[in-house]
């Protein structure tokens, strides 16, 4: 069997996200944006297959092939027949659930390969012998050998996705370098296009000279299209010695299904807003043009407080090894009133709350351009997982001059703050109670705070010394590391600003209650930070999860403050393996953590602000280093966190039906095979035809990383 950290154990926590009364509370013609919205997203979803490994179209459509033959209740009587135990079948059930959660085979958080816990023979007896391969044997067989052998493997290179010799990626060709990368975002720089919707494919030229494909994800391809601003950039260039082409149509028919949806989407907008944020996203993808996709996202900007909220594209770059390119994701979403109005009064204060921030009043924003943020209850994530809080849109010039949007994912949180106190990890016995009580308000003020005014603050200066010059962003002047500086500074705000009375009056909490508020936050933040080392890879030296790669740097920061405000200690457990103990002194919370906080953030925002990527690698990747170095020898405590790690939820969300006029919401139960049921009955009328799409696509770019298996080339 694998390592553990490469399987899904059985006994993952499932849970299912509960949205009913906020869907029940839209009126019908509500009910048929959010539903046209929905299956925009869930079609573009399916893109992210292929953003992420060159198997994982082929292991959706086997996985999808078999579920749609037989329900998981009809294949566990197959499978036991042919010889697997209960465990066995569901691990792979697990498996399975697991792929469609994290739409490919690697997590979504971690970027680790997931494999079926079962042996190879079994499986594939399962699936040569299922209903699916009775009806299509040659379809099934023929997926099977194209994926078997990828489905298992974990060669040193497959383990983790990654750039060259570091991992796998389908954003880059197998043979693109870190260095490639950067050569080509410098090309894209020059030609002000944005990288957020290309992938990069490298070959030779006949002169024996790299030549680079920036392909476009869209709808068109060769097709003429007139007075596109997108025409005049498909075409080759000469850039340093290398030779680009820039083409499109990547993603096409996949992306030709969002249109389609869209477009049946704007017959319900509430508004011109609306209409034109649709007419403009509809451009985006059908052109390839990324400006199209901001001018939708000013609009969406501007429709404040709306009762079916939603966002689509190609948005977060966590996954792109060199922090660029962005994942599709699409989500919609209901209000939740209450809580929205605790944020709305948060809002209320922003402009106050900014000026407590650690950094001069020129490295903050002009003017404060007051966000909408309202707390959501979500019907619809589609991408490879699910966020907590979302500060977008992304793109620094809107956010600098026409602001941005915050959510909070109300549901979504409920998930996050179920724990069962015999799982709570790291932690003192007296403090698991406290922690359990005070997990879920702790984490309310903690989202609403990064995502306001952690993602909302400080401003970038342009074009000069090692500012940022026209065309550059932060993402690609920061590249590597962007994401996870990003990610630090907004939950270092948010640490440092939950300690404002006014700030935890807004959310209800006075007096004792607030100082435990408090105490949870910062505690929940530096166990966070002993838990991040499960996502860091000693063999490259690397972290592969912003959000942990931040909340370690977080823990190393309050660490170096000294007087014993936080200490983490390795001890041996009850069942007499290794443990570890985070203490927190909540008396010196604020004598000693505020003020290293603060000094922290000052230099973040500095170096952010001005461009300043050599300061700014030296500050961050020095916190960022993982050593053995004691006391607290984090080397060795790495391998405890993976000895006591609990796998990351799966939420199995519910579908949208059209039946005549009305639309019905289909509920699923909170299992694997829920989950999986969920995804049988997602694309009914067109699921076979998406499954060879898929496939398709796969197959006409599998040349690209013929290094990983020969397999790849020539099958399915």
């Amino acid at each position: 069997m694998a390592d553990a950290q490469y399987i899904l154990p059985n006994d993952i926590g499932v849970f299912s996200l509960d949205c009913r009364e906020a869907f029940r509370l839209l009126s019908p013609t509500e009910r048929l944006y959010a539903h046209h919205l929905s299956r925009a997203a869930w079609y573009g979803g399916l893109a992210v297959l292929l953003q992420t490994s060159p198997e994982a179209p082929y292991i959706y459509a086997l996985l999808s092939r078999l579920f749609r033959a037989q329900d998981p209740d009809e294949l566990r009587q197959h499978a036991l027949a042919e010889g697997l135990t209960e465990e066995e079948y569901q691990a792979f059930l697990v498996y399975a659930a697991g792929v469609y959660s994290n739409m490919g085979n690697y997590k979504s958080f971690g970027d680790t390969k997931f494999v079926p816990n079962l042996p190879k023979e079994k499986l594939e007896r399962v699936i040569l012998g299922s209903k699916a391969a009775q009806q299509h044997p040659e379809e099934v067989r023929s997926l099977w050998q194209t994926c078997g052998e990828l489905m298992f493997s974990l060669e040193p290179r497959l383990r983790h996705l990654g750039l060259g010799k570091e991992g796998i990626t389908t954003y880059f060709s197998g043979d693109c370098t870190m260095e490639d990368a950067k050569l080509a975002q410098d090309f894209l720089d020059s030609q002000n296009l944005s990288a957020y919707n290309t992938r990069l494919f490298k070959g030779v030229s006949q002169d024996g000279r790299a030549c680079y494909e920036v392909r476009l994800a869209s709808v068109l391809s060769t097709e003429p299209a007139l007075h596109s601003e997108m025409t005049s950039k498909l075409k080759s260039y000469e850039f340093r010695g290398s030779h680009f082409q820039v083409t499109r149509g990547d993603y096409a028919p996949i992306l030709q299904k969002v249109v389609e949806h869209l477009e049946k989407s704007k017959a319900y907008a509430a508004n011109s807003r609306q209409e034109q944020m649709l007419a403009h996203y509809i451009e985006s993808f059908t052109q390839g043009s990324i400006e199209a996709h901001k001018r939708g996202s000013r609009f969406w900007i501007q429709d404040k407080g709306p009762i079916v909220e939603s966002y689509i594209g190609f948005i977060e770059s966590y996954r792109d090894p060199f922090g660029s390119r962005g994942e599709f994701e699409g989500f919609v979403a209901m209000v939740n009133k209450a809580m929205s109005a605790k944020f709305e009064c948060l809002v209320a204060s922003a402009e106050q709350l900014l000026k407590e921030l650690p950094w001069p009043p020129a490295f903050e924003k002009d003017k404060f351009l007051t966000p909408d943020f309202t707390s959501l209850d979500v019907l619809t994530f589609s991408g490879s997982g699910i966020p907590a809080g979302i500060n977008i849109p992304n793109y620094d010039d809107l956010r600098q001059t026409d602001g941005f949007k915050n959510v909070s994912l109300g549901n979504v949180l409920a998930v996050a703050y179920a724990t069962q106190r015999e799982k709570l990890t790291f932690l003192e016995e007296e403090d698991k109670d406290l922690y359990i009580r005070w997990k879920g308000p702790s984490f309310d003020v903690q989202v609403g705070l990064h995502e306001l005014l952690g993602h909302g603050s400080g401003k970038l200066f342009v074009q000069i010394q090692s500012w940022y010059r026209s065309g550059e962003t932060w993402d690609s002047k920061f590249s590597t590391i962007a994401s996870s500086y990003e990610e630090c500074r907004a939950e270092s705000v948010g640490l440092y600003l939950c300690l404002n009375p006014q700030v935890l009056e807004i959310f209800g909490f006075e007096g004792a209650d607030a100082e435990d508020v408090i105490y949870v936050n910062w505690l929940n933040m530096v166990r966070a930070g002993l838990l991040a080392l499960e996502f860091y890879t000693p063999e490259a030296s690397s972290w592969r999860q912003a959000h942990m790669q931040a909340r370690f740097v977080i823990l190393r920061v309050l660490l170096e403050a000294g007087e014993g405000l936080v200490t983490v200690t390795p001890t041996t457990g009850a069942d007499g393996r290794p443990d570890a103990r985070v203490r927190l002194d909540r008396n010196k919370i604020r004598p000693v953590g505020k003020p290293a906080l603060e000094r922290f953030l000052r230099k973040l925002q500095v170096l952010k602000s001005t461009g300043d990527v050599a300061g700014g690698r030296a500050l961050y990747e020095g916190y960022a280093a993982v050593t053995d170095a004691p006391p607290e020898c984090f080397l060795t405590l790495r391998d405890t966190v993976l000895l006591r790690k609990e796998s990351r939820k799966l939420i199995v969300q519910p579908n949208t039906r059209l039946e005549g006029s009305e639309v019905q919401l289909l509920e699923y139960e909170a299992s694997a095979a829920g989950l999986i049921r969920s995804f049988s009955e997602r694309f009914p009328e067109d699921g076979p035809e998406l499954e060879e799409v898929l496939t398709q696509l796969a197959t006409a770019d599998a040349r690209f990383w013929k290094s990983p298996s020969e397999a790849l080339s020539g099958q399915a």
